[in-house]
């Protein structure tokens, strides 16, 4: 199997269960015009967000790395009316630029982006005493993923789905020895989880336009 292979099946299953959709599309197009790095969830990974949103119910999802709102605007779709999402965002002008796609997508109404570093923001939302989240997920830097999920624990409840993306790194996260931070960061969250009693969890492996790689999916069994 090759990368042209893996990406033709992708553009197959976006075509057969995608479609065109311009909020999408334009959310694609003003984020690269924006220079932003092109590392958003392909298109039928972001259906799948959708999906186990959905699936779950969730009435408020939280978000950790917005980038240009790709995968935000995947999992607001998922919201009744009066649900609520709230998506952390790093850098000010990817939520500048968020912020503009959600606006277009027409769910601004039911998405906050906030701005500054997920270790800051994060324990200012757990001080808020708001309800828990019914699905959190994680696309940020990886070095932090091991912080974010003990964050996301303390804002979950039983019942609530944790994701995780990037958890393969084209393999990569196979190597204890590894020098580079991603992938040990990665290693160290999947441990993590494997270890907390409270969570029941799987990581599976995805091939396709982004290349090797997979997502961490838990959910919370006790609180």
């Amino acid at each position: 199997m090759s990368q042209e292979i893996w990406t033709a099946v992708d553009t197959y299953i976006t075509d057969l269960f995608v479609g065109n959709d311009p909020a999408l599309e334009d959310a694609l197009k003003a984020s690269a015009a924006a220079g932003l790095p092109a590392i958003q969830v392909s298109a039928n990974q972001g259906k799948l967000l959708q999906l186990l949103a959905s699936i779950r119910g969730a009435r408020r999802i939280l978000e950790i790395g917005t980038l240009g709102g790709y995968s935000t605007i995947w999992l607001a779709r998922a919201l009744p009316a009066d649900g609520r999402l709230i998506t952390l965002e790093a850098e000010p002008k990817h939520a500048e630029v968020a912020r503009a796609n959600i606006s277009r997508a027409g769910l601004a109404g039911l998405v906050e982006v906030r701005v500054g570093r997920a270790l800051e923001t994060l324990p200012k939302l757990a001080a808020e005493a708001r309800d828990p989240f019914d699905l959190i997920f994680i696309d940020a830097d990886k070095p932090g993923y091991p912080d974010y999920f003990k964050w996301a624990m303390k804002l979950s409840r039983r019942g609530t789905v944790i994701i995780a993306d990037n958890v393969v790194r084209k393999g990569a996260v196979i190597d204890e020895k590894s020098a580079d931070p991603l992938v040990q960061g990665i290693r160290k969250m999947n441990s993590l989880i494997a270890k907390e009693p409270r969570v029941s969890a799987t990581a599976v492996q995805t091939v396709g336009s982004k290349g090797h790689d997979g997502l961490t999916i838990a959910i919370v069994t006790s609180d």
